[in-house]
């Protein structure tokens, strides 16, 4: 219907219509105003119409048509997971990827970067082509064994090297990694394998040597070790390249520490009768310098550990003694430090612990367990057990203790009482005979001997006090006081006066003692201008003038035993005596007599806290420098005295008193110098 003369217009609408197409409305053809891409579209659904230009209504029916996108080649190939990353062992067979070269090393060249080019068309002219990297890296196999860089290490080790410490560390190189160059040391040979051992470090691949048993450098100054580092994880398909394992030669050398002397033995253990005497030798010490230079010993005591100083060692014998009496039952055990110590390094000192046992000898007598006291009924029938006694013994007896009784010799025909000895370490006290009277005698003391069956035997009398009661029929005591019995007694006058006269002598003995003490107490306190020819004063300074006249009394030196007690009754201080027995040589080797008597005349001494000498204070006061009154001392005085006037020594005081008398008189006589 379309006559060319422009009266149809040509409308389209759907998918893309006036975006991607567009249609001319007078020639009804259509066009693409946009570039067409099939990998995003393939096709379009579009619908037209004719219309009558000027009434607008349609010529026919509306048209539907689809557009098809025919495919070109406009895109090239991609690798949509690029660049890819893979591993192959090295030395691996070919694969998908195959090796170009034979035995690729990865301890060579670890890491390969591969480009992969892809083509369409069958790589035909005019196709695309894409490409993707591919990241190859070799990955790890045992096939280098491990190498020492040396074949000889020289080490050292102080011989005073704990156990389990360092001595040094040794390292096998492996060029694999991971657990291909996992390591294992080992010692396989040498004169140390049982000195020293080998650990493996896991984190760093080492072999660390360290102290297994003490070292000495007197005994052996150097060892010899032979080290072997393997690999444990081994492939079997490279065994030919192996061994995967080598070894090392280790020298140590010890070297030589100043130590501490050693005890031998380590330990003493010494049994003493507690009746040993003093100065006695109960046990020999011996130390030694472990080192070459042999140094002298000298032995001492640890005072801690023998605070009550019963004993003593010689400091150049190592002789232990006893200094005190020993007693079991105050102290039966007694654990002492013994040192030695280097003469030329008292800085090295060694110990030694020596138990000493005391053992235990019959000198403590056996007594009555506690105080006894036993009553007596007056009506009390003859054989009447009134009390069991029993004893103890502070000595210990390894055959046990056995107590045997009896009364005392003075009261063996004793008319009231008996004892009967159980034989059990018991006695029973028993009435010999039948009723007692309080009146007559209300207390009764029954002296008993208690013997031991040590040797020597010992014994002692125990005093047993009974009462005399008054008991109901029963024999329930009522009362143990005895009722008051006055005995008719007069005196006459003479005996009166007897007694008087007694009293009265004695007064006059003792007025007359103490008369005659201070007579002879005189002396000490004699005038001082009476008796100036009896003191000798002795200025070593220049003191305080005339209040300076205290001196020693000769008098005091005619009667020794008086200065004696004197001495010893004073109370102005308390003596400081301190042993001297850490400053007397100490030997072994002098005569036993001699020696244990000094030593008892030292430990006597030590326990006299009021044996002389004491140490006293004497205060000497003294005009120093700067005195107004400056010198007095005849050096400095003037050639003659006749023209020097001493009236200014009124203005000095009361302490120039005398001198100003003296010097300041206003005769001609001149002064009394």
């Amino acid at each position: 219907m379309d006559r060319g003369d422009g009266s149809i217009k040509y409308i389209l609408s759907g998918e893309g219509a006036g975006i991607v197409f567009t249609i001319d409305d007078t020639t009804g053809d259509i066009h693409a105003i946009q570039r067409l891409d099939r990998e995003e579209r393939s096709q379009y659904t579009l619908r037209a119409q004719a219309l009558d230009r000027r009434t607008g209504r349609p010529m026919e029916p509306e048209s539907e048509f689809i557009i098809k996108i025919q495919d070109i080649n406009d895109n090239e190939p991609k690798f949509l997971d690029g660049p890819y990353v893979a591993s192959v062992p090295e030395m691996s067979p070919v694969g998908l990827i195959r090796t170009a070269l034979m035995n690729m090393d990865r301890e060579a060249k670890e890491y390969y970067e591969v480009i992969i080019q892809a083509k369409d068309m069958g790589g035909q002219l005019g196709g695309l082509a894409g490409t993707t990297t591919v990241n190859i890296t070799l990955s790890d196999v045992n096939d280098n064994p491990p190498r020492f860089p040396q074949k000889h290490y020289q080490m050292s080790v102080l011989e005073s090297a704990p156990i389990s410490s360092t001595v040094g560390r040794v390292v096998a190189k492996d060029l694999d990694e991971g657990i291909n160059a996992e390591m294992k040391y080992s010692l396989v040979d040498g004169d140390g394998l049982d000195v020293f051992d080998i650990n493996t470090d896991p984190n760093y691949q080492v072999g660390i040597i360290t102290v297994r048993k003490p070292l000495s450098f007197e005994s052996k100054k150097s060892y010899t070790l032979k080290v072997e580092g393997a690999n444990p994880h081994l492939e079997m398909r490279f065994l030919n390249l192996g061994p995967f394992r080598d070894t090392t030669t280790i020298h140590i050398s010890v070297e030589d520490v100043d130590e501490p002397p050693v005890f031998e033995p380590s330990f003493y253990f010494v049994e003493v009768p507690e009746d040993v005497e003093i100065g006695t030798t109960i046990q020999i010490i011996s130390a030694k310098d472990p080192d070459l230079t042999n140094n002298s010993i000298r032995y001492s005591i640890d005072r801690s550990s023998d605070p009550g100083r019963f004993f003593y060692v010689d400091i150049t014998s190592g002789a232990l003694m006893t200094a005190r009496p020993l007693d079991r039952e105050d102290v039966s055990w007694h654990n002492i430090t013994v040192l030695a110590m280097e003469l030329n390094n008292p800085s090295q000192v060694g110990n030694v612990s020596a138990t000493v046992k005391v053992l235990d000898v019959n000198d403590n007598a056996p007594e009555f367990a506690r105080f006894y006291e036993a009553f007596v009924c007056e009506n009390a029938k003859a054989g009447q057990l009134i009390q069991t006694v029993s004893a103890i013994d502070r000595d210990d007896p390894q055959e046990g203790q056995h107590f045997y009784y009896s009364l005392a010799p003075e009261a063996a025909n004793n008319p009231n009482f008996t004892l009967r000895d159980n034989q059990d370490n018991t006695a029973w006290i028993l009435t010999r005979r039948s009723g007692f009277r309080q009146h007559e005698q209300n207390m009764f003391y029954l002296p008993i001997l208690i013997s031991d069956n040590g040797r020597p035997m010992l014994s002692s009398t125990g005093t047993l006090t009974v009462h005399v009661c008054s008991c109901d029929d029963d024999g329930m005591v009522m009362s143990c006081t005895a009722e008051a019995y006055v005995l008719p007694v007069s005196l006459s006058r003479g005996a009166l006066i007897a007694i008087l006269t007694c009293i009265f002598v004695l007064l006059v003995l003792v007025l007359l003692i103490l008369s005659m003490r201070r007579h002879r107490k005189q002396p000490y306190v004699i005038d001082e201008e009476e008796n100036i020819h009896e003191n000798i004063v002795r200025y070593d300074d220049e003191g305080g003038g005339e209040e300076d006249t205290e001196a020693f009394d000769i008098a005091a030196m005619w009667n020794p035993r008086e200065a004696q007690l004197v001495v010893k009754n004073r109370q102005d201080m308390l003596p400081e005596i301190e042993s001297l027995s850490r400053y007397v040589p100490q030997t072994c080797v002098m005569d036993n007599n001699v020696h244990n008597y000094v030593l008892a005349k030292l430990y006597e001494a030590d326990m006299d806290l009021w044996a002389p000498p004491f140490d006293s204070l004497q205060t000497y006061m003294f005009e120093g420098n700067g005195s107004v009154a400056e010198s007095l001392s005849s050096l400095q005085s003037v050639t003659t005295d006749s023209d020097q006037s001493y009236d200014y020594l009124t203005d000095w005081g009361p302490h120039f008193k005398k001198l100003a008398e003296m010097y300041g008189a206003t005769d001609n006589s001149g002064p009394l110098w």
